[in-house]
């Protein structure tokens, strides 16, 4: 009875706020509940994400320039698309679902690895997420939101570990740790 009027609140809750429900996780990425976006980032709370990387044929990868008005890290350049699943969502299905919404394509995805970050930010807000790393190819140019990015790029990935060690305040926190977990890891993004 509790869980039933739990997610009725939940639904209340996002209802008169207009804001997505994301997903709170313990540190095995098991569901604990949900809140609002901005509410959780205001807290720090551990939540579920995704970081999705695109390449071409070329080898080169997808960089997005998050829009200047996003709630954080606005002006930052990162990983071609990322985002939170909603309560009853799965990460690969709502990583397709950004794409789409953020970079006007679809293409095949598939899940590389999960890593834990947490950053503040000077806004107030705190990232903690369980960040699933999400890996697909596409060879078309992107047709991004507006609302989501400012620019784009296709750069290799050499080209852009080196401007990370040039410039890295002109890129998201996670997209670095990303990268850096990935080559721990042996991977290719």
């Amino acid at each position: 009875m509790r869980s039933a009027t739990k997610n009725a609140l939940d639904e209340f809750q996002k209802d008169m706020s207009g804001e997505d429900q994301i997903i709170l996780v313990d540190e095995d990425d098991v569901q604990t509940g949900v809140m609002g976006k901005l509410k959780a980032h205001e807290k720090g709370l551990l939540h579920r994400a995704f970081s999705i990387f695109i390449t071409n044929d070329r080898g080169e990868l997808l960089l997005q320039q998050r829009a200047r008005g996003k709630y954080h890290c606005g002006g930052l350049w990162g990983n071609t698309c990322d985002g939170h699943p909603r309560d009853g969502e799965a990460s690969l299905d709502a990583a397709h679902r950004r794409l789409r919404e953020e970079m006007g394509f679809d293409c095949p995805l598939q899940e590389l690895f999960l890593f834990h970050y947490q950053v503040p930010f000077d806004n107030g807000l705190h990232e903690n997420e369980m960040d699933h790393v999400v890996v697909g190819t596409y060879n078309d140019d992107p047709i991004p939101n507006p609302e989501e990015a400012d620019d784009w790029e296709w750069v290799s990935i050499d080209e852009v570990k080196s401007d990370i060690l040039k410039h890295p305040d002109a890129y998201t926190y996670w997209f670095k740790e990303a990268l850096v977990e990935a080559d721990k890891r042996g991977l290719t993004l």
